[in-house]
């Protein structure tokens, strides 16, 4: 068993090590900013302490004051803010302001170490003198030491007060061992807050990239614009849900800081692959429409067929009249009967060209007979007057979008999980693709790409399959609907949870914990929120 060392000195030095390693594993800069303070405190037996950082606006600003004798402790993870202005570099004549100490060690890059502050000459210390007598305190030594970065930048400075005897308890000056150490501790500090802002700010690079990748998106479509914005939101909301899940399937899922992250990224790049849909494929708003909506043409076409009825009738009535017949009442009637139908069957294919639910088979016969009507084209030839890809389109069962287009649509989650394999994902991001390329995914195996089911399925690309389906349900920005309520996108989902499409734990947690309410408050319209009535929902169980 190794014994403890004995030596002040080599403890002192062995607490630093530790202290190095434990401020390289800290994620968060706040806590991170706490730690190196605390740690410079604790190696020096100093009373107190602050943590300055140098702002662009060339000034130090205060991020952790702590005095252990007056239970002051400000800034970090107190939950208290720092209220002390910041300390300017230079006056308002831009002179350098060395009448401070600590903005003296950063105009300097030197350390400052003072025996007693009150006897020292050379800085204003009229602020320290007015806190002494407020507070019933005597600032005696001080330490202070800047911290500089890779690029040997100065970034922060750490000011320790009052030096403390182990035994006695008595200020004393701050020993060149002290500051040895203190220094030590700074380099060590500095390169560990470089690192956490150089991390910081590629992790903002990226998913400044990312919303670059999703406006572009947006600017393909209107319509789909505030998709990849709103289905990560709600994927989040979710996995919260779920992940404080105490009983059935879910109990064991849970997620660290790492896999919410991760999670996140996912969500913002799900539908990244979209940038390979043509326009005119994801804008489709009526089923007639490609470049333009070729309605227009089929509207032009009954104009056609009514005026050759129109031209008919008076032959008709010419050649009866030349036969002595003034009786015509029948040959208009007819005429107008033919009309009237025209005009009922464009106002049909007027709306049979909008998108819906669904289609019923006797609406889709009826396109097909006015299909098989006879007309005189623009080469003067008699064809039919609808072309079959036009039955085609019209007929749609559900949306506007036919079998050719749906597969380019479902064409992007392909593009995407080959764009996001292609990218060199470090460890902890090594899931984006499989969550963020399963989310077409099926319970029963029937959904796309790789037709994976319930058990192949990760748990996150489950959830997120669910924010996908719900927030297309209650989007306000589709081409051919308008966003639907509440109630009756839960119970569109419902009904999906029965044919096995989605997760059916999940959906319940999705009700129970009123998650679509959380998402509703944010993104839906009032009209959208309605009452909605849990046991009515199909498949739900409580």
């Amino acid at each position: 068993m190794q014994q403890p060392n004995t030596n002040p000195l080599l403890q002192r030095l062995e607490e630093l090590n530790a202290i190095g390693v434990a401020l390289s594993k800290e994620k968060n800069t706040n806590h991170l900013l706490e730690a190196i303070l605390l740690a410079a405190v604790r190696i020096t037996h100093c009373d107190a302490g602050t943590l300055y950082s140098v702002g662009e606006d060339q000034a130090l600003h205060f991020e952790i004051v702590r005095t252990q004798s007056l239970d002051i402790a400000l800034g970090g993870t107190t939950g208290k803010p720092v209220t002390f202005p910041p300390v300017p570099l230079h006056d308002n004549n831009g002179q350098p302001n060395n009448s401070n100490v600590v903005a003296y060690a950063v105009l300097h890059d030197a350390t400052v170490n003072i025996a007693d502050a009150y006897s020292e000459q050379g800085f204003d210390f009229s602020g320290t003198r007015r806190f002494d007598s407020a507070n019933g305190y005597h600032s005696q030594s001080f330490l202070t030491v800047p911290m500089k970065n890779h690029e040997d930048n100065i970034i922060a400075v750490l000011q320790l007060i009052n030096a403390l005897d182990p035994e006695s308890g008595e200020i004393t000056p701050f020993s060149r061992s002290d500051q040895q150490l203190v220094e030590s501790l700074a380099s060590q500090a500095a390169i560990a807050l470089t690192n956490r802002a150089l991390i910081n700010q590629l992790e903002a690079l990226f998913e400044a990239f990312i919303n670059l990748i999703n406006i572009a998106i947006d600017d393909k479509s209107p319509y789909t614009g505030g998709h990849c914005e709103r289905v990560p939101v709600l994927t989040m909301l979710l996995a919260e849900a779920a992940s404080k899940a105490t009983e059935g399937a879910l109990a064991g899922f849970r997620m660290s800081d790492k896999d919410r992250y991760e999670l996140k990224i996912a969500g913002l790049l799900h539908d990244c692959g979209k940038v390979t849909t043509p326009v005119h494929v994801v804008d489709k708003a009526t089923k007639l429409q490609t470049l333009f909506d070729r309605i227009h043409l089929i509207d032009t076409r009954f104009e056609v067929l009514k005026r050759d009825a129109e031209i008919g009738m008076l032959k008709q009535k010419l050649a009866a009249l030349q036969h002595g017949e003034n009786d015509t009442t029948q040959i208009e009637t007819v005429c107008r009967e033919r009309i009237a139908q025209l005009d009922s069957d464009r106002e049909f294919l007027r709306k049979a060209n909008v998108g819906g639910e669904f289609m019923a088979p006797p609406l889709q016969q009826r396109v097909k007979d006015i299909g098989h009507y006879r007309w005189v084209d623009e080469t003067g030839q008699e064809s039919d007057f609808l072309s079959g890809e036009e039955i085609q389109n019209l007929n749609i069962e559900k949306g506007t979008l036919n079998a050719e287009e749906r597969e380019t649509i479902n064409h992007h989650i392909v593009a995407t999980i080959h764009m996001l394999e292609a990218l060199p994902w470090p460890s902890h991001l090594k899931h984006v693709p499989e969550y963020a390329g399963g989310h077409h995914e099926r319970m029963d195996g029937r959904g796309y790409p790789k037709g994976l089911k319930g058990p192949e399925m990760p748990v996150q690309a489950r959830i997120m399959a669910i924010a996908d389906i719900f927030e297309a349900l209650t989007a306000k920005d589709r081409p051919y609907k308008e966003g639907k309520k509440l109630s009756d996108a839960l119970t569109i989902l419902g009904r999906m949870k029965q044919d096995q499409h989605v997760d059916p734990d999940l959906f319940d947690i999705f009700i129970r914990d009123q998650v679509y309410l959380q998402y509703a408050r944010d993104f839906l319209d009032d009209y959208q929120i309605d009452a909605v009535d849990v046991s009515k929902i199909p498949g739900y169980s409580p």
